[in-house]
């Protein structure tokens, strides 16, 4: 159920629609990291929903938890094991958050 995405693409979306294709790409790809690493209260819909009510910041908590919650599929499918988690809450924090969306995304690739 994990989708295969260009990274371009997506960066590119996210720029031209001025981050609303990046809320969207945010939901999917924590539906698909749930589904990958077998954490079904991993959700995409609680995630908008946090991140909306605390008006952003729960997205930095979210940058370290995908790291995590990837490098726990990464060892339920038997693949080499990488823990990003704070490279991506680094680049968040520096303001470059689409550069760990391009992070992710490749990683989640491989699963595809």
């Amino acid at each position: 159920m994990v989708k295969h995405r260009s990274v371009g693409i997506v960066i590119i979306l996210s720029l031209i629609t001025c981050g609303i294709y990046n809320i969207y790409w945010m939901f999917a790809i924590t539906e698909e990291i749930g589904y990958l690493s077998g954490d079904r209260s991993f959700s995409g819909g609680k995630v908008l929903l946090l991140t909306i009510i605390t008006c952003g910041i729960y997205t930095f908590f979210w940058y370290y938890i995908v790291g995590s919650k990837l490098m726990m599929a990464q060892q339920k499918h038997d693949k080499m094991v990488k823990d990003n988690s704070l490279i991506y809450l680094i680049l968040a924090i520096f303001g470059l958050g689409i550069v760990s969306n391009a992070i992710i995304q490749n990683d989640v690739n491989a699963f595809a």
